[in-house]
């Protein structure tokens, strides 16, 4: 049974022999969370019927850079829900197909191996594996941490799936924009308003072209489109600004936005172990 086991379980030679060098020019994997199944689609405006797709898409994005690596959002469904032998996994409405670390390990990388964590905002669907990165360094606004921590809990969200956060390794962002690895390729941007201290991720792709990625600045490409402002905003005021602040920079930057919850979009995105450069 022991050699069994031996056998089963990669050592750390194997490891290591797999383990991703770093890229020589920043790179975009799009990891897959699965699909929400949203149950009322009111609080956006919309009837299901009004909309080309009423479910959303779960996604969550590594981004590789020569001086280290930023995982941003970390999925709805732990891992620890998947079970042994395969198969789907839920958390409230989601369910994904695929763990998160098995993408990852596609591509070369542990959870151990992530320099840098930020969430685009503390909400269930988008911190779901958040305690795997507690040894990477976290990058958040005050705000966002304030309300993760503050009891009670928020039922937006799962305390449970990000509560090693509490300890780890945190740089409080306090300006608009912060440069993470300080050559302008990967910008974390300000857009409260969806939650106190919401933020997008700007990212400039040599091949790809600027890319921005949403958060829940929007859900729906209708939503954009005909400028519907969700009721369960944290702060309505601030999202009509931040909206209109991140419009403005993608039109003085040519930047695409990918809206993360675009299931349509979503699909035709290329996923990891494929890349974005």
């Amino acid at each position: 049974m022991a050699a069994l086991a031996a056998f089963l379980l990669p050592g750390p030679a194997t490891a290591q022999q797999h383990k991703a060098a770093p890229p020589r020019s920043l790179r975009l994997y799009v990891l897959d969370g699965g699909t929400l199944d949203i149950p009322d689609t009111s609080p956006y405006g919309f009837k299901k019927e009004e909309l080309g797709n009423y479910k959303m898409s779960v996604a969550s994005f590594l981004v590789a850079h020569p001086k280290g690596t930023l995982m941003w959002d970390t999925g709805a469904v732990p891992d620890s829900n998947f079970k042994p032998g395969g198969g789907p996994a839920t958390m409230r409405y989601c369910t994904s197909w695929k763990p998160l670390t098995a993408q990852l390990a596609e591509i070369g990388y542990v959870p151990g191996d992530i320099t840098y964590l930020a969430l685009s905002h503390f909400h269930w669907d988008h911190v779901g594996n958040s305690n795997l990165f507690a040894g990477s360094t976290w990058l958040t606004p005050q705000a966002e941490r304030d309300i993760m921590f503050m009891e009670p809990f928020s039922p937006r969200t799962e305390p449970a799936n990000y509560s090693k956060l509490k300890n780890a390794k945190t740089v409080i962002l306090t300006k608009p924009e912060y440069d993470v690895f300080g050559d302008g390729l990967v910008i974390i941007k300000a857009a409260p308003g969806h939650s106190p201290g919401h933020q997008v991720l700007f990212l400039k792709l040599a091949k790809t072209g600027p890319v921005v990625l949403s958060g829940d600045l929007y859900h729906y490409p209708e939503e954009r489109k005909l400028n519907k402002i969700p009721t369960t905003e944290f702060n309505k005021e601030q999202t009509v600004a931040s909206r209109a602040e991140v419009e403005a920079f993608l039109n003085k930057t040519g930047a695409q936005l990918w809206i993360q919850h675009d299931l349509t979009a979503n699909a035709k995105l290329k996923k990891a172990p494929q890349y974005y450069e």
